[in-house]
């Protein structure tokens, strides 16, 4: 009797076990994409990089934009970091193909190495992504469109003047048209702010638009307040983050 039920104890527990360790892997499956994602386009890596200084991984692609300028930063950290000293990332790669994931559309097991590839042909995830929400305009208004108000979503160039280029689209036009232009020129993006000055002109362009404008200020500016007040809340929003 004692036996049996000694048996019974070691056969729930190994279930349980089981069922626990079960779970876990389906964690660590669904987690492991987004560790092994690029901070800069969020996708699997590709061809993984790694700054000496700071030991933070890149796509080599996605890293490229900061080797060119001077005084390259660190895309995370900001760090300082020596362009020679960006070394392929043997590690990662490697564990790219040693570890598999889910995929986010056919929940097939893939290898890492693999995902890019597998996400790009895979119809679930084609298909999730025409489901995906379109953009839908603003409700038409008969008020007329002041004519003196910046447009603040896109921008011209300051060397050429070519016209509608959102921030991701001038960094790339003026890195592929006008990376030795020597000219000083007012930067497009800051000349629309709120705080900007038209008649600054910046000696690096690039390396400001590169190190500058990661982000969009739309999402972080209210147009309404003037500089003042933009200092007073942005003083009041980094107590409350320290405090």
């Amino acid at each position: 009797m004692m036996a049996m039920f000694r048996s019974f104890v070691s056969a729930t527990h190994q279930l349980r076990q089981h069922q626990q360790n079960g779970a876990a892997a389906a964690a660590t499956g669904e987690s492991l994409e987004s560790q092994f994602s690029c901070p800069i386009c969020l996708e699997v890596y590709h061809k993984p990089v790694t700054i000496g200084r700071c030991a933070h991984t890149f796509c080599g692609e996605c890293l490229q934009p900061c080797l060119q300028v001077t005084s390259p930063l660190c895309p995370l950290c900001r760090m300082p970091f020596d362009p020679k000293k960006v070394d392929k990332s043997s590690s990662v790669e490697k564990q790219l193909s040693n570890y598999k994931a889910p995929c986010r559309g056919c929940s097939k097991k893939v290898s890492l190495v693999k995902m890019r590839s597998h996400i790009s042909s895979c119809a679930k995830v084609q298909e999730q992504m025409a489901n995906c929400p379109k953009f839908v305009p603003v409700v038409p208004t008969s008020q007329p469109i002041p004519s003196n108000v910046p447009n603040r979503s896109t921008f011209s160039c300051p060397f050429c003047g070519a016209r509608n280029l959102d921030q991701q689209e001038l960094v790339k036009h003026c890195m592929e048209n006008h990376r030795n232009d020597p000219n000083k020129v007012v930067c497009p993006v800051c000349s629309a702010m709120p705080w900007g000055d038209p008649s600054y002109k910046s000696s690096n362009f690039l390396q400001h638009l590169l190190h500058r404008h990661k982000f969009s200020y739309d999402t972080f500016v209210d147009y309404s307040i003037d500089e003042e007040s933009s200092l007073q809340a942005a003083m009041a929003l980094s107590c409350q983050i320290k405090c």
